[in-house]
């Protein structure tokens, strides 16, 4: 039994929230031989535990709640719930917390029943609200009260939107729907949100303020159990509704319940703010001045039932819990859960049946006295706690080994969504109640460390989801990242994936990082912000290796990029002239900037030096047109290649050959410009390497970012767009509907000429074998004569093919010829720019 009500000190300390009370009440139990505390959440029993462990040891530290017992025989401190405290252990101290739970409709009484009759031999101490000053003064005489202000400023900040509320929020809303859609909004806009419920397991419930304490996240959605004893460093609080359920009606919050949880902002010398968000509708000015100054109406009534319970029988213990107040201040509780289900098994004709003797009453209550966890209906509540006492009313006096197994068994399942989970997680620690019972349970241990099992992986599952909906991890880690000094932890696997902190944030191609497409906005730069930071080093790396690699690690591709050993490192952009294009390096942001430099300046170098070894036959042309030396007949031909990218119709030439003299022709030559039968071209430019980097310098030029003119027949397309330097470059040239390569229509020309003199005449038959030297289908190759100016002069009978002559010459006026006063830029403008 507990000492009697005056047999110690009583000492009430009453003040807002973050005044230091609990704290103050664990010094003053340590300061004992032995002492018990009882608080009002096993989370907060087991937070305190874990402090008091600490500084005494396991052994001389007992936790003691309705699901959970550690009890060492050599315990000296009992951390308890309020419900679960064993009031006939004598100790020296006694505290219990937030005693103005005694006007709580559900739970009240309990708290009631202590603060009058739970005692500690040498002192008790009573912590709450300043709100009980006039009840307890009316209910103990003796007691010393004493008031403790709040150690810092709560102030009202007025309504802030969800996505602008400052870092370091927690959002208080009171319903799980509510929660869970506040919680996804941040997830979208802020990056994350850890959750906290009543209705969340303390496993749970502690991983997801781990989060938020240790900075993952900068916010906490939360119903009002973040209200009561939970520690947290929180700078504001918004209130996203002020109307809960509160498992009878829906109803408005007090403003002493509203100042509770707006008092979780600030801790200790911090000063803390609240105010509104969402939809919540603005506090009035009389309620923000309460809370501000922690001024609210005194407790004029606070719930009781008698403890002096008859089990003599069963109708006598039902009029026993009726009894009334025995003093004012004092209200008969009314709808307890544990009385609700008593009166409905009374009801049942066969368990009343089993009810012989007072110790039968007595277990009935009992086991009436297992909490609802799973919230429940009262029938059903009732029917699960009948089906217990039946067996514990039933001649084994136990519950079934069998049944207890099939029913964890049912729940031992993490699939399902969020609720489904919470569901099981509810319903699994109604038999953790019971498997700590053993009176009720064989093999109470085994089935203890069952059900904790099954508890702890739902709640870790329930964890897991709770993450992964509503918390971007990899935005939070790279936020946290960035925020330190030190460098970030990066990793660049071989196939280019980059890692930033453990975490997936896209490839590095080359000296390009490309973020991982499914990051958008806020997320998004900060994907982008670490990578730039993280791989800084790893970019300066790769630029010096760029710098310093031979010739053969680089390559062009045909729309004018440029590739570093496979990987892409920059772009090519019209210059001042085709043959010197601009070098733009593509990424490398975030290296040291004499490396990119650098490696900037060594692309340049590799790009100059293949033009100038490839196209030297276009240089030659051009220093021709630029020397006064060269007789005018040769500068105007040399101008006129250039100015058609490399290539002539003869027939465009003729003018321009005519006025070649002897030397003028050896001139020509040595510039290895070849006068073909159709065409004047430039053989060499006509090779591989040369009509390839040619094709795409054209494009390049052009500047509009297509593919470069590289048909790989003898016949090409004939594309929109492109000019007759265009297609000559790729060493074709138009041909009606088609393209046909230079080469091949110049062997066509050679042996047609050699068909006409063999057939002595002015026209050569045009055979099959004939026009398969163009190397296009067949019923392309007569257009393309005809376009490239061959006549028919006989159609093909069913005895002789049909009869054609080459393109005749066409004189034309000389070409203008550059003279000494004029400026080779001018001339070169027109070839430069593919002018056709």
């Amino acid at each position: 039994m507990s000492p009697p009500r005056d047999a110690s000190r009583i000492l009430a300390v009453l003040g807002p929230t973050n005044t230091g009370k609990t704290h103050y009440a664990i010094e003053r139990m340590l300061a004992h031989r032995d002492g018990m505390i009882g608080l009002p959440l096993r989370l907060l029993a087991r937070e305190v535990y874990d402090r008091v462990v600490k500084q005494k040891g396991p052994a001389a530290v007992a936790l003691v709640t309705g699901e959970e017992k550690i009890w060492p025989d050599t315990a000296r401190y009992f951390i308890c719930t309020v419900e679960a405290m064993p009031l006939d252990r004598v100790v020296s101290f006694l505290a219990i917390d937030e005693i103005q739970l005694a006007r709580d409709p559900d739970r009240g009484h309990i708290f009631t029943h202590r603060l009058l009759h739970a005692r500690g031999t040498g002192e008790t101490l009573l912590l709450g609200s300043d709100t009980m000053r006039p009840m307890l003064r009316r209910l103990l005489s003796s007691v010393e009260l004493q008031r403790r202000e709040r150690l810092s400023t709560l102030s009202y900040s007025g309504p802030i939107k969800l996505t602008r509320l400052p870092k370091r929020t927690a959002v208080v809303a009171f319903s799980a729907e509510e929660v869970y859609a506040i919680a996804e909004l941040i997830r979208r806009h802020r990056g994350g949100a850890a959750v906290v419920m009543g209705a969340l397991s303390p496993r749970t419930r502690n991983a997801q303020v781990a989060l938020y304490q240790s900075g993952e996240v900068d916010f906490l959605v939360a119903t009002d159990a973040i209200g009561m004893g939970l520690n947290m460093d929180v700078d504001h609080v918004a209130f996203a509704s002020r109307a809960k359920f509160d498992g009878r009606r829906s109803r408005a919050l007090r403003a002493d319940e509203l100042a509770q949880i707006a008092g979780r902002a600030g801790r200790f010398r911090t000063d803390g703010t609240f105010g509104e968000t969402g939809e919540c509708r603005e506090l009035d000015k009389e309620t923000i001045s309460r809370i501000e100054e922690h001024s609210f109406e005194p407790v004029e009534a606070i719930e009781w039932r008698t403890h002096a319970l008859d089990f003599q029988s069963l109708p006598g213990l039902l009029r026993s819990l009726d009894a009334p107040p025995p003093q004012p201040g004092l209200v008969r509780a009314r709808g307890a859960s544990d009385e609700e289900t008593l009166k409905r098994l009374a009801a049942d004709e066969t368990l009343r049946a089993r009810i012989t003797r007072p110790a039968d009453v007595r277990r009935l209550w009992d086991v009436c006295l297992t909490p609802d966890f799973r919230k429940a209906t009262p029938d059903e509540h009732a029917r699960l706690v009948g089906a217990m006492a039946g067996h514990l009313l039933g001649p084994k006096a136990r519950i079934p080994q069998d049944w207890f197994a099939r029913e964890v068994e049912a729940l031992d399942r993490t699939d399902g969504d969020l609720d489904s989970l919470q569901g099981r997680l509810a319903h699994i620690r109604t038999w953790t109640y019971a498997a700590n019972r053993p009176d009720w349970v064989d093999d109470c241990e085994h089935w203890r460390e069952r059900t904790r099992a099954v508890e702890d992986k739902l709640s870790d599952t329930l964890h897991d989801q709770l993450t992964q909906r509503f918390i971007d991890r990899r935005t939070s880690a790279l936020v946290r990242g960035l925020k330190r000094e030190d460098a970030m932890l990066a990793g660049v696997a071989e196939n280019g994936d980059v890692t930033v902190e453990g975490h997936y944030v896209g490839r590095l191609e080359g000296l390009e990082f490309r973020p991982d497409p499914r990051a958008d906005g806020r997320e998004a730069k900060a994907v982008r912000a670490a990578a730039t930071r993280a791989l800084a080093p790893e970019v300066t790396r790769r630029l010096r290796a760029l710098a310093a690699d031979a010739d053969d690690a680089f390559r062009l591709d045909d729309f004018g990029r440029l590739f570093w050993r496979r990987a892409p490192v920059g772009r090519l952009s019209a210059g001042p002239q085709i043959t010197r294009p601009r070098v733009a390096l593509a990424g490398g942001e975030g290296g040291d900037p004499a490396a990119r430099d650098a490696a900037e300046a060594r692309l340049s170098a590799w790009i100059t030096g293949a033009i100038d070894a490839e196209l030297a036959p276009l240089a030659r042309l051009g220093a021709a047109v630029r020397d006064p030396a060269v007789p005018s007949a040769v500068r105007g031909l040399a101008f006129q290649i250039l100015e058609a990218g490399g290539a002539l119709d003869r027939g465009d030439a003729e003018a321009a050959l005519s006025g070649l003299d002897d030397e003028g022709r050896r001139m020509v030559s040595a510039l290895r410009v070849r006068v073909g039968r159709v065409t004047v071209f430039v053989p060499s430019l006509l090779k591989g390497g040369a009509v390839r980097l040619h094709a795409i310098l054209r494009r390049v030029q052009a500047g509009d970012g297509l593919r470069a003119y590289l048909p790989r027949g003898a016949a090409g397309p004939m594309l929109e767009g492109l000019t007759w330097a265009d297609y000559v470059a790729a060493g074709y040239r138009p041909a009606g509907r088609i393209a046909l390569r230079l080469t091949a229509l110049e062997t066509f020309a050679g042996h047609a000429s050699a068909a006409r003199r063999a057939a002595g005449g002015r026209a050569f038959p045009l055979t099959p074998e004939l026009g398969r030297t163009l190397g296009c289908r067949a019923s392309d190759i007569e257009p393309a004569l005809l376009a490239l100016g061959f006549r028919r002069v006989a159609k093909p009978t069913p005895e002789a093919p049909g009869q054609w002559r080459l393109p005749g010459r066409r004189p034309e006026r000389p070409a203008p010829a550059p003279t000494r006063d004029t400026p080779f830029a001018v001339l070169a403008a027109h070839w430069q720019g593919g002018a056709s």
